[in-house]
């Protein structure tokens, strides 16, 4: 059959088609027309109208984290892409795989200060792995497949391919390339086997190990590897904010998320090990706090990761291992499997002891019989009613902390949050996404009522598609972080924290279609979730009306170290 002539806005489609992308989200605007035109003439990619390009792109990487699919957005040039940037920052940050399509002014137009024209590729530059301004038609198909080829591989990332108007409009024949080939692109992922061998003899001859695993291991699809490989060798777990699900939270030998809000144990264990396995993790400093009081401590680190950029950055490691994290797990396992030796049983089991001593400082206690709703029991309830099985939003603040800390995740892709950029608004529009990438599955955004005002209007868009989210509103009248840290280190000066002249938030959900709960006594809070989660095809939104005093521990002071913890 011969290759058709088709306009770019048809070569667009199609391009999307042939990866098999189901969903887009995006928002109309001029430059864009011509594909919106094509978009409208099939069915086989289904567009969801959202009411803010952030929500677009927020969505999108919702679509991602919860599904093994990239994100594909679509917005029009000038303030669609900046109104996108926030979102697409955030994706970059937590090395989310996603294509967004940007709509630019005619070729002949581009740096003239055309009507709504911004220098897309030098404003994203920063923020994606990589973008495209596509000049020539005949280069259109091969560029798209080239941004689904680098968005998903080696370390992901966000894609960007601005199409100017004028080459959406004129014609060329069709043909999707089958396969990419860039030579400044070459995705490491190889075995390593002498660093292989040397981890395997330091792991044998460790008395005080962990295993510190962080994003890559939900990214890298590698949490089965890594739950047989650390139940294989007895050792503790901690996983980062990034990383929750990545071994199951409900196991012996998980301690906890560690970090600036991590447990006593996660971070003790993490800073007076002697031999310390990283498996996807970057030593972020929301991790490991102040790195000169990281690197004080006599210990040996084995570091694993696909990005060699990542290796050494902030914390010099003894053995780096680059390459897939489930490859490389496969090997140690393989290894681990063949070996005649075996870690040093009776110190694992002294350093067992340690641990539990640690623990037993029950870090995460909070006053059950206060009559005042307390957030942390709210998150509580939340997973005793879902019985874990949720996928989990968040926005940004005490109320994502509290969620990290208190539902206790199993299984990967479940837990869906801003890390790196820390985005508020963040929390309802990846939600959608979530919801729209598993129909079939409960989802619950966790929010407070500071950043659920970022992004408000989704609620109409999840009018418009049926989306049944439950929303969980944990509501303490301030920005609730920025009070806990102006509290501790501002001499309780609550400079514009207070979020005064807030709305009724069950009218506001009741205005847009769907239905509202307020809920301002303890006693109600697991019977309201109850009800909530029975209403399976309504959005419902719940406002908790929480202690406002109450704060998230334990708590690193920035700059400080792991062992700096303020607890209760």
């Amino acid at each position: 059959m011969s290759a058709e002539d088709l306009t770019g806005a048809e070569i667009t489609i199609r391009c999307l088609q042939e990866e098999g992308v189901k969903h887009i989200f995006g928002y109309p605007g001029g430059a864009v027309l011509f594909i919106y035109d094509e978009l409208f003439k099939q069915d086989k990619v289904k567009h969801i109208l959202v009411r803010h390009e952030q929500a677009a792109i927020h969505a999108a990487d919702g679509y991602a984290r919860s599904s093994k699919k990239p994100g594909v957005a679509l917005v029009t040039s000038g303030p669609g892409v900046t109104n996108a940037i926030t979102g697409i920052a955030t994706a970059y940050m937590d090395s989310i795989p996603m294509v967004i399509i940007s709509g630019q002014v005619p070729t002949h137009a581009i740096g003239l200060d055309a009507f709504q024209e911004v220098d897309t590729v030098g404003i994203t530059r920063p923020c994606v792995k990589h973008n495209f301004l596509v000049k020539d038609i005949t280069e259109l198909a091969a560029t798209i497949k080239k941004a689904f080829y680098i968005c998903s591989t080696g370390r992901p990332g966000p894609v960007l391919v601005d199409i100017p108007k004028d080459i959406s409009a004129e014609k060329f024949k069709f043909s999707y390339p089958a396969s990419v080939s860039m030579r400044s692109y070459d995705p490491i992922n190889k075995d390593h086997p002498e660093q292989l061998k040397k981890a395997i003899r330091l792991i044998m001859g460790s008395k005080r190990p962990m295993v510190y695993t962080g994003g890559g291991v939900i990214l890298g699809n590698a949490t089965s590897q890594l739950t047989r490989f650390v139940q294989m060798l007895d050792f503790p777990c901690t996983n980062t904010l990034m990383g929750l699900g990545g071994y199951p939270a409900t196991d012996k030998q998980f301690v906890g998320m560690l970090g600036m809000h991590g447990t006593y144990e996660a971070n003790m264990a993490m800073q007076n090990c002697d031999v310390l396995i990283a498996v996807g993790a970057r030593f972020d400093d929301r991790v490991i706090g102040n790195p000169k009081h990281f690197s004080n401590k006599d210990r040996k680190i084995i570091h694993i990761d696909i990005d060699p950029s990542s290796i050494s950055k902030r914390v010099s490691v003894d053995v780096p291992i680059i390459g897939g994290v489930s490859n490389v797990l496969d090997g140690l396992i393989k290894l681990l499997m063949a070996s005649k030796e075996k870690p040093k049983q009776e110190a694992l089991k002294s350093w067992w002891a340690q641990i539990d001593q640690w623990r037993a400082r029950d870090c995460l206690k909070y006053d059950r019989k206060s009559t005042i709703i307390k957030p942390q029991m709210v998150i509580e309830k939340l997973y005793e009613v879902t019985k874990g099985e949720a996928f989990i939003t968040s926005d940004v603040g005490q109320h994502q902390m509290w969620a990290a800390q208190f539902y206790k995740f199993d299984k990967p892709k479940r837990w869906i949050n801003s890390g790196g950029l820390g985005t508020m608004g963040f929390g309802l529009p990846s939600a959608m996404g979530v919801q729209i990438a598993n129909p079939k599955n409960v989802v619950a955004c966790v929010t407070g009522e500071a950043s659920i005002q970022m992004c408000i209007q989704e609620l109409s868009t999840c009018k418009q598609y049926n989306l049944p989210l439950k929303i969980i509103n944990l509501n303490n009248r301030y920005m609730g972080m920025v009070r806990q840290w102006q509290e501790f280190f501002h001499g309780n000066r609550y400079a514009e924290s207070y979020v005064d002249a807030l709305p009724d938030f069950v009218k506001l959900a009741e205005s847009y279609g769907h239905v509202g709960i307020k809920i301002e006594n303890p006693n109600d809070i697991e019977d309201a979730l109850k009800e909530a989660f029975k209403l399976k095809d309504k959005l419902v939104f719940m406002d908790f009306i929480t202690d406002q005093t109450e704060n998230v521990f334990p708590m690193i002071p920035g700059g400080k170290g792991l062992s700096e913890m303020i607890l209760i």
